[in-house]
């Protein structure tokens, strides 16, 4: 049997504006919008507590006392702030800033306004099953385009058989979109100056030496991206809920 690596920590993406899902996050930050009753970044943190990972760091920014006020009311995981007050970094400027709660070389990282309902096993389970550090430098969690629910995009990459990706480029659709979760080695992080920039760095990055890998998500994949979104999310999980 293939070894399963201990990946049990996380940094949970929650310091965006918010813009598209205005006029609701002038008040609340997106991360605290609810779908099915629970909030887009309880969704993640419940689905982190299941996959096992004891230790999240969250990064807020904006409306930032609200989502530590919030994530003080849980016990798990234990929940580390990585403050961006000051100034917001980008998806991995934001990863780069919270490096220093880690006692890991691997980690989840995941996105606070997509998410999964699992069917009988944790796709973050799944996920750490899959690792292998010796193939790969980052291993992606994948949502079937064309299932997807409030994912309106063309597909974000290919997949060979040995489960390699490749992005879209020239193509008018790709089977796969980036479900929002990935399992990472933060060595991928070093050496970067600036203070904000975009995690494709790394996608790129891990890539171009062919060891970007994913793993398709068994379940029910939910993009919520506006307001429009929320209502058809909640049909979706009620549907799965009955069947």
């Amino acid at each position: 049997m293939p070894q399963t690596f201990p990946i049990d920590e996380a940094f949970l993406l929650a310091a965006g504006l918010g813009t598209r899902m205005k006029p609701i996050t002038d008040t609340i930050p997106k991360p605290l919008v609810q779908v099915a009753g629970v909030t887009l970044l309880d969704h993640a943190l419940n689905a982190l507590d299941k996959g096992g990972v004891n230790h999240t760091v969250v990064n807020v920014h904006y409306l930032a006392d609200q989502i530590e006020a919030h994530c003080a009311k849980r016990t798990a995981p234990r929940i580390t702030i990585s403050d961006e007050r000051a100034e917001l970094l980008d998806s991995g400027g934001g990863v780069v800033n919270g490096l220093n709660h880690f006692a890991s070389d691997t980690i989840f990282v995941l996105n606070a306004d997509s998410f999964w309902v699992d069917n009988s096993r944790s796709n973050l389970t799944m996920l750490r099953d899959t690792w292998d550090p010796e193939r790969m430098d980052m291993l992606m969690l994948l949502a079937e385009r064309e299932s997807a629910i409030g994912f309106d995009g063309p597909g974000d990459f290919f997949q060979n058989d040995a489960g390699q990706l490749t992005r879209r480029g020239e193509a008018e659709t790709a089977p796969f979109a980036y479900a929002g979760a990935f399992i990472v080695k933060t060595e991928l992080f070093d050496g970067i100056a600036e203070p904000a920039f975009s995690l494709n760095r790394q996608f790129d990055d891990a890539l171009s030496r062919g060891r970007l890998f994913g793993q398709v998500l068994d379940g029910l994949w939910l993009h919520v991206g506006t307001p429009d979104a929320i209502p058809e999310a909640e049909a979706a999980i009620a549907r799965t809920q009955a069947a």
